[in-house]
């Protein structure tokens, strides 16, 4: 594909996730991606063949394949309960702030409105998870009764219900300080080291978990 070609395509991508995250699917036409994206409907409908099309390639873009962050959390010199943590704190910021992978999301969440199979956004999470989770028991990090293939779907499905909540009923802001309390009864079921803590590899800034032991919103 030439290079017009592909920016063309990357930005009706772009056009029809932002609407599809602020209208979702049956909100949005292609005439809006196409006003959007400052586009022709003609070259909406040269690159995708239907508004079902670009849903599809929106959810494969970035919510059920993660390509940004696979390499990130190979690192072996990482203890894997903390790149795993570490990790949780990267796709809930995607789930906060990205256009495309809210966009997939939200798709996913409406998946009964779309007339195409959308894939399995959650297979490539529960894979990482559980090959870290593996890794952490070989290396005695975890409690023998943890099954890393059981806990890492219960994990990644109690995460996305996590994120998607605290979203909705307290706003994005929450979210890495809910996950820092999710984290902090998960750990110690999991039979983690004892030196690992929920805001070891969190990023830094704004979306910098605050450690339970210093919020002044809670009780001591």
């Amino acid at each position: 594909m030439q290079e017009r070609a592909r920016t063309t395509r990357r930005s009706l991508l772009e056009a029809a996730a932002q609407l599809f995250a602020e209208q979702g699917y049956v909100g949005t036409s292609v005439n809006d991606i196409s006003a959007r994206s400052g586009r022709t409907s003609g070259a909406v409908y040269f690159h995708y063949a239907s508004k079902e099309g670009i849903a599809l390639a929106v959810v494969q873009d970035r919510f059920a394949t993660w390509p940004q962050l696979t390499a990130r959390y190979a690192d072996a010199a990482v203890p894997p309960v903390q790149r795993l943590v570490a990790l949780s704190y990267d796709i809930a910021r995607a789930l906060a702030e990205d256009p495309l992978t809210r966009a997939g999301a939200r798709l996913w969440a409406e998946r009964a409105t779309i007339d195409a199979p959308l894939p399995d956004p959650f297979a490539l999470w529960t894979a990482a998870a559980t090959r870290l989770l593996a890794e952490a028991r070989n290396a005695g990090d975890l409690a023998r009764h943890v099954r890393p293939a059981p806990t890492a779907r219960t994990l990644v499905r109690a995460f996305f219900g996590l994120c998607s909540l605290t979203e909705a009923l307290e706003g994005a802001a929450t979210v890495a300080d809910r996950l820092t309390d999710w984290w902090q009864l998960t750990l110690p079921s999991l039979g983690a080291a004892p030196g690992i803590h929920p805001w070891d590899g969190a990023p830094a800034g704004e979306w910098a978990p605050i450690p339970v032991s210093r919020r002044k919103d809670r009780p001591s």
